[in-house]
């Protein structure tokens, strides 16, 4: 039987390593063909080490964009957007798990439903709106759409469900508000559902290209995935050093986010029950 352990041990090692490997590549081969001058990179078959090293692609990234203006206006939308629903997600879950009020259930099914509505079927009544609003090309026409979801809700609400009902009850005994309860006592147990809600909405703000390129019509609104996009692709040839270096920089920003949280995150994925 210990034999057996071993070579079914070494055969999950192994196998996890091969999985390992098939989802790092295309990145690891990103980041370092951002090294590597433009006919390197184009060269067939591809090679994983530079033979030239180069930071030429990082050098146009900074001096033929706008590249502070881009960034800057990435970090707003993606921050903005992430704390909106920390806050609203989880006055809402909060509501849903430990309120009671005529048509919760009803409530809570409405959200249910709402996840399996695909985001591209709301995509241009929310541009019809933002239009008609006259938010077209503003920060808040990039922000306000995306201030609460049902994903959010329904993380938060599962999250909270868990919280005793007693603990809750005591501070309501003791004369305190739902506000007070709320933001003093529920929402510091909220930390690893609030970690894994945050780093997911960044990174899907953060990488967001169809709905900013539509809304965002001057440059000093673009986000740095709209202005990878459009000054990388030329008229006759794409510029794939500059894309492939305007990556890593598009990536790193998640990376140093979820390392920050990765502890809170793992918890948060655990106790909600989430694949």
């Amino acid at each position: 039987m210990r034999t057996q352990d071993r070579i079914a041990k070494i055969s999950l090692y192994t196998i996890l390593c091969a999985g390992l490997l098939v989802v790092v590549g295309p990145f690891l081969w990103m980041a370092l063909a951002s090294f590597k001058p433009e006919a390197e990179i184009r060269r067939v078959p591809p090679t994983w080490l530079p033979d030239t090293w180069t930071l030429e692609n990082f050098r146009q990234l900074f001096t033929r964009l706008d590249f502070p203006q881009y960034f800057a206006n990435s970090v707003l939308v993606a921050v903005l957007i992430t704390a909106g629903n920390l806050l609203f997600c989880s006055l809402l879950g909060y509501a849903l798990a430990k309120l009671n009020f005529p048509g919760r259930r009803a409530l809570f099914l409405v959200v249910l439903g709402m996840l399996m509505v695909p985001g591209m079927v709301l995509f241009v009544p929310q541009f019809v709106l933002v239009s008609n609003l006259g938010l077209a090309n503003s920060y808040a026409g990039l922000v306000l759409p995306f201030l609460a979801g049902p994903f959010g809700v329904f993380l938060m609400r599962q999250f909270l469900s868990t919280i005793p009902d007693d603990l809750i009850e005591a501070a309501r005994v003791d004369g305190a508000g739902e506000w007070r309860i709320f933001f003093r006592i529920v929402l510091p147990l909220c930390r690893p559902a609030l970690a894994t809600l945050g780093i997911l909405t960044f990174l899907s703000s953060w990488n967001n290209f169809l709905w900013p390129l539509v809304v965002a019509t001057t440059e000093d609104k673009y986000t740095l995935p709209v202005a990878l996009a459009l000054y990388s692709v030329g008229q006759n040839r794409t510029d794939f050093g500059l894309l492939l270096a305007g990556a890593v920089v598009v990536v790193l920003p998640v990376l140093v986010v979820f390392l920050i949280l990765q502890r809170h995150f793992l918890r948060g994925i655990a106790t909600t029950g989430l694949k």
